[in-house]
């Protein structure tokens, strides 16, 4: 499936109408909940059960907080921005964001601990398991949660995917000469590719889907070393990051991204034609969940954050921007049905739906890359 800027163009006119649609699927409150993920008595720790509140209560008391500060949600990624346009228009809560990858919102989580500054992120899907075995989060199930799928969302809500993507190649028309579609015209090509540092969620999904490409899986990555190799030792490997910042400057001709950033991106771009592209042969289909930090000074309003992700709002925010929805019940409202990426288009795409799995072979594509494909990049 190609997305053209001509496609993404229609976006910010459908914005608007977006806001039309009910804010949170259900009056009822939150799910019970099992447990509660801390019994302290200090001031972070006093707002931590939010499953047994109802969601009358959360907003209540997001609104008193006032405010949400994320990191790694700016408003680019998964068009963010509108879900935080609708939250101060709606309830009045302000938003701030730090840009950062997967490890990095962990890693200030657990060196803030509570002196917290952050309430939320939103962490590739391997990074999921880890930030429950390091205790960094708490829980809330939001009033969605039978209607998402168990590979979806954590024990008690302590984390939810609302969204997944597809591996997408964004690329400069104006500085290649053909545009690639798939993992096999680039291996024989002569494009330079960026993916972005291999501590984020972004570069380990691309690096695992070309192993599907030639051959390979999650289980065997060999296929994807010896391309990535190939390209190293060719040149053809950029070290930049895959910002939106890069491809602006024109230093990116072709840059592996999910479909969330990748439609934004081009949406934002006026000054080259940018074309994003489903490789036909390796392409994986993987979410990035939300994570509640476990000492978050503004717990209530992450949790509304969350409310709002998964609400009919969020989920066609979500699917607007170039994500595939996760609720199971969400339907896209007719008058946006063919501006979404449609699953039939993406019907061979890697469904990734164990969470373990995934955060294994994400290591291993980290570990394999510092050691055998890094020392190779000159730049």
């Amino acid at each position: 499936m190609r997305k053209s800027k001509k496609w993404v163009a229609l976006f910010a006119a459908l914005m608007g109408g977006v806001m039309m649609v009910s804010a949170c699927g259900s009056s009822a409150g939150s799910a019970d909940s099992t447990e509660s993920a801390n019994t302290g008595t200090t001031a972070s720790e006093e707002t931590s059960d939010l499953n047994s509140k109802t969601l009358d209560e959360i907003t209540e008391a997001a609104q008193e907080e006032g405010e949400v500060v994320s990191v790694g949600m700016p408003d680019d990624w998964a068009d963010w921005g509108s879900l935080w346009t609708y939250l101060s228009d709606t309830y009045g809560i302000s938003h701030n964001d730090t840009d950062m990858s997967s490890s990095e919102e962990l890693q200030m989580f657990a060196t803030e601990g509570e002196n917290a500054t952050k309430d939320m992120g939103d962490v590739g899907y391997g990074f999921a398991t880890q930030a429950v075995e390091e205790d960094l989060v708490q829980g809330y199930k939001t009033s969605y949660w039978d209607s998402v799928p168990d590979w979806a969302k954590g024990e008690d809500g302590k984390w939810m995917v609302a969204y997944t993507g597809v591996t997408t190649f964004l690329v400069n028309e104006d500085l290649v000469d053909e545009v690639p579609t798939s993992w096999q015209d680039i291996r024989d090509g002569e494009y330079k590719v960026a993916l972005g540092p291999l501590s984020g969620g972004n570069a380990q999904a691309a690096f695992i889907a070309s192993a599907y490409a030639f051959g390979g899986s999650m289980d065997d990555l060999d296929p994807a070393i010896e391309f990535w190799t190939e390209l190293a030792e060719e040149g053809r490997v950029t070290t930049l990051d895959i910002t939106q910042a890069n491809f602006e400057s024109g230093e990116i001709a072709v840059g592996v991204v999910w479909s969330f950033t990748g439609i934004p991106y081009s949406q934002n771009i006026t000054q080259y034609n940018m074309t994003a592209v489903v490789p036909s042969d390796g392409c994986l289909q993987n979410g990035y969940a939300s994570v509640i930090n476990k000492y978050a000074p503004n717990a209530n309003a992450a949790a509304l954050a969350r409310e709002v992700m998964f609400s009919d709002v969020g989920q066609t925010y979500l699917a607007l921007a170039g994500a595939i929805p996760t609720r199971e019940d969400f339907e896209i409202a007719d008058e946006y049905a063919d501006q979404v990426i449609d699953t039939a288009d993406i019907a061979d795409a890697v469904l990734i739906t164990d969470a373990d799995a995934y955060s294994a072979a994400c290591e291993e594509a980290q570990s394999r890359w510092s050691e055998e494909i890094a020392p190779l990049l000159v730049q």
